[in-house]
């Protein structure tokens, strides 16, 4: 496979998943109330809420800023002090704005940007490698936010009931 078909294989792929992720999210913020998205049982953890910010602010940092060009401007620590104040439909519509800017810019990306050298938060990493990250921690915190979100409501997502049949099974 061409270099160029395997980097917009990544591309298609890295968009697909976030786009999977970002509904799975929102799946979530549905089921929960307001009161369950700031829940904490520790003053240690993350609610559902911060989780959601912090998503944000690392995509916002990783890909719209530091590889789309738009102005850095994350605070990361209010990600983790919010305490509130972020109703669910206004969480709801920073991550699907979050999430349209990302994936709108993988849409464009070309290929050979992959390869560029960035420096986001002191480390020195490809494109291809801030993508990856951005996708990696997307996935973990939302896994997190799923697992919340059954302890919060004891309900099933059902995101693989698909592959609840006999037939699934037997591939």
């Amino acid at each position: 496979m061409p270099e160029n078909a395997l980097g917009k294989v990544f591309l298609d792929f890295s968009a697909l998943k976030l786009l999977e992720l970002g509904n799975r999210l929102d799946a979530c913020l549905d089921r929960l109330t307001e009161e369950q998205i700031w829940a904490r049982g520790r003053e240690n953890e993350n609610a559902v809420g911060n989780l959601v910010l912090h998503l944000c602010g690392n995509v916002r940092q990783w890909m719209i800023s530091s590889i789309g060009g738009e102005p850095d401007v994350r605070v990361r620590e209010r990600e983790f002090s919010a305490r509130g104040g972020s109703a669910k439909a206004e969480l709801g519509k920073q991550l699907q704005s979050t999430l349209d800017q990302a994936l709108e810019l993988l849409g464009r990306l070309p290929v050979e940007r992959l390869q560029e050298r960035l420096i986001i938060q002191g480390y020195d990493v490809s494109v291809l490698e801030a993508i990856y990250h951005v996708v990696e921690h997307f996935s973990m915190h939302t896994g997190q936010i799923i697992f919340a979100t059954k302890l919060l409501t004891g309900a099933e997502l059902g995101f693989f009931r698909h592959l609840d049949t006999e037939a699934a099974t037997k591939q």
